[in-house]
């Protein structure tokens, strides 16, 4: 199998395990979506029993307007009355109206930190299973000798790989910088020390592996030779 054909079967590979993923991770944010309409429409129904059972308490409220004159004298002079039913049956149901609105709130807060934490693990496992290719186009660019990179078939190569870059960039994927930069463990991953007396201490002098970043978290960490 020539390189070329390696390098294509990698990509094609890496290209079906993304989609498999995007397939599973856009089931998942249905089965959301499903259980938020859900909620929706019960709390649409509890607004519905609400008004209508205050419509009732209305109706059954402007019968009881024929109470004789002693109890609509003693209301003039400020004695206290009992709370009615009517008033009693609202505040319960405002009560629980409110209640209702806050639990669906969470919800919809809890349903979109879900699916925004499902889209970064699906996001993260499908570039990781890219980096592989990157990394086996970089090391087939390098062996390449200088006077066989005109070979429009090496070109193409290239521009694949460089096309690549630029799309991972876009989505949010950067190379972490290591050689020359400040050892720093939550970017590197030191497998080497070297004494060199022209880098200062604890200076990244050699990358053995790339490491990438996406967004503001790191997808793989930078294998590294640190100096002192």
């Amino acid at each position: 199998m020539t390189k070329e054909d390696m390098v294509k079967e990698a990509v094609e590979e890496a290209k079906a395990k993304a989609e498999q993923a995007a397939r599973e991770q856009a089931q998942e944010s249905e089965d959301l979506e499903e259980e938020a309409v859900g909620t929706e429409e019960a709390y649409a129904q509890t607004e519905d029993d609400a008004a209508e059972e205050s419509e009732a308490l209305s109706e059954e409220e402007a019968g009881d307007e024929g109470q004789d004159e002693e109890k609509k004298g003693r209301k003039l002079f400020g004695k206290k009355n009992k709370k009615d039913k009517k008033d009693e049956k609202i505040e319960e149901l405002t009560d629980r109206l409110t209640r209702q609105m806050a639990e669906f709130d969470n919800f919809r807060k809890r349903t979109d930190k879900e699916k925004s934490q499902m889209y970064e693990v699906g996001a993260k496992d499908i570039i990781n299973k890219i980096l592989p290719v990157v990394d086996n186009f970089e090391r087939g660019l390098a062996a390449v000798p200088e006077e066989e990179k005109k070979n429009p078939i090496l070109e193409g190569m290239e521009k694949v790989y460089k096309q690549l870059m630029t799309t991972l960039e876009e989505i949010g994927v950067k190379p972490i910088e290591a050689v020359g930069q400040e050892f720093n463990p939550d970017f590197h991953n030191a497998v080497m020390h070297v004494e060199d007396e022209e880098l200062g201490e604890n200076i990244i002098a050699e990358e053995f592996q790339k490491g990438y970043t996406y967004r503001d978290s790191v997808v793989r960490h930078s294998m590294v030779k640190v100096a002192n």
